[in-house]
């Protein structure tokens, strides 16, 4: 194993214990906030996928109408992942009105298995790329633009969980604390 692809997996060895620890307990869930990840995530995964033309020994042709579709069933996968990961997270309304987040243990699992499934296929995705008539840089980039559509799919099922909550709707995955 090379160190490209160690670096994902102790990057993962370090993150889930603090991921782990930070979900045990709720934490306040402001709504109007959600929009701040995805605001500083897309501008870098923008800055990533513009900086991949430049990464040497990849062929930098334009991408054809199959690299396209591959970008987009990222971009589709993962707001569909997003979406259900965003379901997963438990809201708590407390008597005095604030909201409580809490990612369910199964969310970080789907995560954890999304990430290591992306370093596992890597290597064999590149290795087929041609085979498939298919830019290596535009399988690169579907995951890039998988975590997009995660990132962004998850924020927004929250936002529109949370707002009907504190309208005084209710919803499957919201629960309110006992007083």
């Amino acid at each position: 194993m090379n160190r490209e692809m160690m670096v994902p997996l102790i990057v993962l060895a370090v993150m889930i214990p603090l991921v782990l620890l930070r979900n045990r307990a709720p934490r306040v869930l402001h709504p109007d906030r959600l929009w701040i990840m995805p605001a500083i995530v897309l501008p870098l995964i923008g800055l990533g996928l513009w900086g991949s033309q430049f990464e040497p020994g990849v062929s930098h042709a334009p991408f054809g109408p199959l690299g396209w579709s591959l970008l987009l069933v990222g971009l589709l996968l993962g707001a569909a992942f997003g979406w259900q990961r965003g379901r997963m997270v438990t809201i708590e309304k407390t008597p005095e009105g604030v909201l409580k987040a809490q990612a369910s243990p199964l969310a970080v699992i789907l995560i954890i298995a999304v990430f290591v499934g992306r370093s596992a296929l890597r290597p064999w995705t590149e290795a087929h790329a041609a085979e498939w008539h298919m830019s290596p840089l535009a399988i690169g980039d579907a995951f890039l633009m998988f975590a997009v559509g995660m990132i962004v799919a998850q924020r927004i099922e929250m936002y529109i969980r949370a707002k009907r909550i504190q309208h005084g709707g209710t919803d499957a995955h919201v629960e309110a604390v006992p007083s």
